[in-house]
């Protein structure tokens, strides 16, 4: 089974190696996705860590992390990863405890542990026996609960703001401005039956909430989209078809088609038909016009 874990050396012999090493200490050995891990007795933790740096050269204290399991009597896990530089192996010791037995610390056998341990101490509540600086190390001075027990609420149990009237960091109840949305998890697809606020504003009648998204256009309707806006618009239609149409109405038209004073009468214009008024003007000779005077009197 593929994971992403570092790619380490097999280690074949490790479970009868660790059976001799151990002994009854040994609670459970599993081997899962090339990955070892072992649950040793929770007051001989120390001495394991030990015999493993020792005896089976897990040189390295890599992590130690927490397990919250609220259904069971010691619902607490506290997990070290171990590294062996010169095996290239790795290996998961597991302790459990509850909220009120302490883990016996193994800061004398690898000192990075003091950080490790208040980080479970202030997430989980563990209790570390003989570690001496035993403090909050994430959360802040005060702090009510551990964040990452499953009981703990997502919000909190008090908030911190800053008090313009008492100058100074305030810690205050926490107090929700509304309620968390009750979300339908057993049909994630086809939604919840309540309405939420706001959706009457999609629904139109201010009484049920809206249709929702607009189902999208199928591959047909996309191509019959593409091919209109594509296409060339329609001609313009014509206003007027004839002089006698002048697009303002059959009043106007039929004005327009009587016979003017010069005796013109409205008919599709030709090259070769004239008006008399035209005729008259053509033949009727050109008068000279008068040259034009300087203002400023004469040159």
């Amino acid at each position: 089974m593929a994971h992403p874990a570092p790619l380490v050396a097999p280690q074949p012999s490790l479970a009868a190696e660790l059976k001799k090493l151990i002994g009854a200490d040994l609670l459970a050995h599993v081997f899962t996705v090339d990955e070892d891990s072992i649950t040793v007795a929770r007051d001989a933790v120390a001495g394991v860590m030990i015999a493993l740096r020792d005896n089976l050269e897990y040189q390295q204290l890599m992590e130690i992390a927490g397990v919250d399991y609220p259904g069971r009597a010691e619902r607490f896990e506290v997990v070290y990863h171990l590294l062996s530089v010169t095996k290239n192996h790795r290996l998961r010791v597991r302790v459990s405890t509850d909220e009120a037995t302490p883990v016996p610390t193994i800061v004398p056998v690898w000192p990075n542990a003091g950080w490790l341990e208040r980080e479970v101490f202030d997430m989980y509540g563990v209790l570390f026996a003989g570690n001496t600086d035993l403090r909050r190390i994430l959360t802040d001075y005060g702090f009510q609960g551990h964040p990452q027990r499953k009981d703990f609420p997502l919000t909190g149990y008090t908030e911190l703001r800053y008090s313009e009237e008492d100058k100074r960091v305030v810690y205050e109840p926490v107090k929700l401005a509304q309620d968390f949305r009750n979300f339908d998890f057993l049909s994630p697809w086809e939604g919840a039956d309540y309405v939420l606020p706001g959706d009457e504003k999609a629904g139109g009648t201010g009484e049920a909430p809206g249709k929702g998204a607009p189902t999208p256009m199928t591959a047909k309707d996309v191509k019959a989209s593409d091919d209109k806006a594509k296409a060339s618009p329609p001609p313009t239609p014509k206003t007027t078809d004839s002089p006698t149409q002048t697009g303002a109405g059959a009043k106007v038209n039929k004005a327009a088609s009587k016979t003017s004073r010069d005796g013109a009468k409205s008919k599709v214009a030709t090259k070769e038909a004239k008006t008399p008024a035209t005729t008259k003007a053509e033949r009727a000779p050109a008068k000279p016009r008068a040259p034009r005077k300087p203002k400023g009197g004469d040159a």
